[in-house]
Formats: C-alpha cells, sequence, structure tokens
C-alpha cells in the first residue's frame, strides 16, 4: 500500500467536490481529490439536465396538442417517438457530463486519485486497499443516493428511481410514481405528457417542497387536472405479478382500485453518503445513519479539521448551494484552524413542472406566525398570462410588519423560474416592499402580476400601520 501526504483531501468530485478543489488549491494549497464512483456531477448525469431535457420533450407535445385555442389547428394527431425523446436526451445528457469531465481530465493527475475512502484514524484515510493518505483537513463532499422503502424492494427490476429513467431506451407505457416531491413531480407530468399512463402517490399531503396550505391546494387542483396525484395517498399493497407492478390503492373518489404497471418510480427522498466513510475513527459525533451537525456558514464539523459541503449534508440539495457549500468548505479546509463564515445566498428553489413552482427566502413554514402579512395575486386573470393561456396559479409574497421587509415568496404560476430570481435578489438585497414597487414594471408582463401581490403586502402593511397609530 502506498502512502501519500497532503494538505486537504476532498472525498468526492461531484460539483461541491470540484468547487472545494478549486477553493484549496486557489489558497496555495496542495489537495487531494478522491471519487470511487463514476466522474460528472449528479445534476449532469441524472438530475437537472437530463430531466429538463425530458421535459423540454413534454413541452412540446403538450404544446403541439393544446394550439385550438388560438385557432390553430394541427391536423391529424401528434405522434410521440419514445425512442426519439430518449435518444436525445441520453445524447444531449452526455454531451453535459463530457463539459464536467473535460474539467476533471484538466486537473493534474497527481491531484486525483481513484477510490472509496474511509478513515482508519484523525487525518488519515484508507482509499481501498491501494493507498493510505495523511491529510491535515478534510472535505467530505460524497452526495447523496435515492432512498428506497423496504416495502419496495420486492418489486426487483420493476422498481426505479431517476438515474434508471435517463437510462430508458423508450417510454413505457404506465408508470406509478412514489413521492411528488421536486424528482417525482418533475418526472411524472412530463411522462403523462408524453402519452404515459402515470399515478402520482404521496404521503402526509407533501407536494414539490411547498408550505403555503393555500399555495399547495392550488398547485394540487392544478395539476389533477392534467393526471393522476394523491398527495395524501391510501396506498394498500404493492406486488410484483410477472414483469409488472400491480398496485391496491384507495383512489381520490375514496373507491379501492387495483392497476397494472411497467414500472414504479420511487422518489421518496435520498440519504447521505455517509456510513461507508468511518467518520468515528475521525472523532465525529453521530447516530447511525445521521447526519453529523455542522456550522452552514463555514461548513465545519464541530472544532474538527472536517468540512461537509453538497448533497451528504442535507441542508439544501440544490447545484448552486452545492457549488457556494464547496467553495466554503475548500477555503476553510486550506486556512484552518482559521476558519470564516461564506457567502451563503438568498434560497432559490425552482421546480421545472407546468405551471413552474418557485419558493424563495423565508418560505411560509419559515416565518414566525403574526409578524408577517402576505399579498397575493390569483394568475387566472392576470393580463399576459391570459394572452399565453398560461393563466393558472397564485404568488404568496410575505412581508415584515415591523420593516416592512420583503421576507420571501411561495409561487405556482407562469415564468416562476424568472419571477423567483427576481425575488431571491430582492431579499439578498434587504428590499422593502415599497422600495420593491419603485422598481419599473414593463407592460404588459406577467412581472405585472407580481406588482399586484407587493400592492396587496403594501396595502395590508399599511392597514396594519394605522391599527397602531396612537389615537
Amino acid at each position: 500500500m502506498q502512502t501519500l501526504q497532503t494538505d486537504v483531501v476532498i472525498i468526492g468530485a461531484g460539483t461541491a467536490g470540484l468547487a472545494a478543489y478549486r477553493a484549496a488549491i486557489a489558497a496555495g494549497k496542495q489537495a487531494l481529490m478522491i471519487e470511487g464512483g463514476a466522474y460528472g456531477t449528479t445534476c449532469a448525469r441524472v438530475g437537472c439536465m437530463p430531466s429538463k431535457l425530458l421535459i423540454a420533450a413534454a413541452e412540446a407535445a403538450h404544446a403541439a396538442n393544446h394550439t385550438s385555442a388560438f385557432g390553430v389547428h394541427v391536423d391529424g394527431p401528434v405522434r410521440i417517438n419514445g425512442r426519439e425523446v430518449m435518444e436525445r436526451v441520453k445524447r444531449e445528457r452526455d454531451r453535459f457530463v463530457g463539459f464536467v469531465l473535460e474539467s476533471v481530465e484538466n486537473i493534474p493527475a497527481e491531484h486525483k486519485l481513484r477510490g472509496y475512502a474511509r478513515f482508519i484514524a484523525p487525518g488519515v484515510l484508507a482509499v481501498d486497499q491501494h493507498t493510505e493518505v495523511h491529510t491535515k483537513s478534510v472535505v467530505i463532499a460524497t452526495g447523496s443516493s435515492p432512498s428506497v422503502p423496504p416495502p419496495f424492494k420486492g418489486l426487483g427490476d420493476r422498481l426505479v428511481i431517476n438515474d434508471d429513467v435517463f437510462s430508458w431506451d423508450d417510454l413505457p407505457k404506465r408508470l406509478a410514481v412514489f413521492g411528488p416531491g421536486v424528482i417525482g413531480l418533475e418526472i411524472g407530468q412530463a411522462l403523462a405528457r408524453l402519452g404515459v399512463t402515470v399515478r402520482v402517490f404521496g404521503v402526509s399531503g407533501s407536494l414539490a417542497g411547498m408550505s403555503d396550505p393555500t399555495v399547495r391546494q392550488v398547485a394540487k387542483k392544478i395539476f389533477q387536472q392534467e393526471f393522476y396525484l394523491d398527495p395524501d395517498a391510501r396506498v394498500l399493497d404493492t406486488k410484483r405479478v410477472g414483469d409488472e407492478v400491480e398496485i391496491r390503492y384507495v383512489a381520490l373518489d375514496n373507491t379501492e382500485k387495483t392497476e397494472r404497471f411497467d414500472y414504479a418510480l420511487i422518489a421518496t427522498g435520498r440519504k447521505p453518503n455517509l456510513d461507508s466513510l468511518g467518520l468515528e475513527r475521525a472523532g465525529v459525533e453521530r447516530q447511525l445513519g445521521a447526519i453529523p451537525a455542522f456550522n452552514r456558514e463555514t461548513m465545519q464539523i464541530a472544532q474538527l479539521p472536517i468540512f461537509i459541503a453538497g448533497d451528504v449534508n442535507g441542508d439544501v440539495p440544490l447545484l448552486h448551494e452545492a457549488a457556494d457549500e464547496g467553495k466554503i468548505a475548500g477555503a476553510n479546509a486550506a486556512n484552518f484552524p482559521d476558519v470564516q463564515p461564506g457567502l451563503r445566498r438568498a434560497g432559490l428553489g425552482v421546480v421545472f413542472s407546468d405551471p413552474q413552482i418557485a419558493l424563495i427566502g423565508q418560505t411560509f413554514a419559515k416565518l414566525k406566525p403574526g409578524a408577517f402579512v402576505t399579498g397575493e395575486v390569483d394568475f387566472t386573470s392576470q393580463g399576459r398570462s391570459r394572452v399565453m393561456l398560461k393563466n393558472k396559479g397564485l404568488l404568496h409574497v410575505y412581508a415584515d410588519k415591523l420593516t416592512r421587509r420583503f421576507l420571501g415568496a411561495e409561487m405556482i404560476g407562469p415564468s416562476a423560474e424568472h419571477i423567483g430570481h427576481l425575488l431571491a435578489w430582492a431579499v439578498q438585497q434587504e428590499l422593502t416592499v415599497d422600495k420593491m414597487l419603485e422598481m419599473p414594471f414593463y407592460h404588459p408582463v406577467i412581472e405585472e402580476g407580481l406588482r399586484t401581490a407587493l400592492r396587496d403586502a403594501r396595502d395590508k402593511l399599511d392597514q396594519t400601520l394605522s391599527h397602531h397609530a396612537p389615537a
């Protein structure tokens, strides 16, 4: 077994790991990146990019099937070739992965090590059976893996996760989706629009991470008009029958149904890739399966020279957050024990459903009851949205009663990916609702709907102020 010495070890070569490596090198330290799996980030291989390629195909099919309302008629049925859809998804996915591989290939060979790392003592790691690495500090950026509840494991190869979907050569005819989170909702709706019979089952009423009950209820009704969705499903039994999955459940009309599907897509969450690292031998305290406590401003675990970044820490599993966390972790690992807080941006999450969903800043669940007002716009009658026949959805904006600061928002509606950015910038700039309303709004645009919601919030703030004014 060979022995290596370095300043910083980064375990994992995904988005967070690559950002940590670049930060450590920029700080002038020696860094070694260890990866046991395939190079190429989760986003490029099985996440953001292939899912958006599938969604783009679904949007094309949906648009082609809904032209008559504009007086534009397509003669004959729209034909969807599943093999051609998946060929493009895989071809373009491989192109995006290629860009990541190219960046990894540009890293000097002596800075990379293939294999699975585990601690054997504080500051000492074994990589498979071939290398022992001594280091001053470590960045854990091992990512996460889909979590499959035990009842589903008997489904064998009829059970799929999102990674599997993007390896299909053709589209299935029938698919059951368990978990209406971001992944389940995006893939479920996309496949439904591509002609697949889809049933989406959830638990506890959760839907795409939304916590505002009014916005979530509007979203549920919108999606239920297009495909079967039950966020609070009663699934009585799942079993494999031949090459099919048989599911017995209580339907939305409260009748018991039994249906068979080609596959069951399990999108019930992800678990951190931590259990094989031997963290206890590095002095890390945690319960089995749990994520160790860490400082989200510095990414440091306890007072140890160990930092944790990206999906593995379960904080905000989004690419831009992983990149920021990796940069913070890499810089602090390089400069340990001089550990400094890094830049954490305003929260921004987008679901690429149709209508899109955006969660910005302090979402409803994080707000202090009684300390804020809610401004609202219903997109049903919003001008630009109605022109485009995209007039579905609801936007709630939240503002602090005392300071009038804009705190955050939850939204389902048209162009949510763009509205979300504007609102996240406003949160980070700590703007008040009044300052936001001084900004320019063109006509006719969807942003006029945002102005309506902000005006509603301002009026409610003014009412609050008048109620507390001295007589």
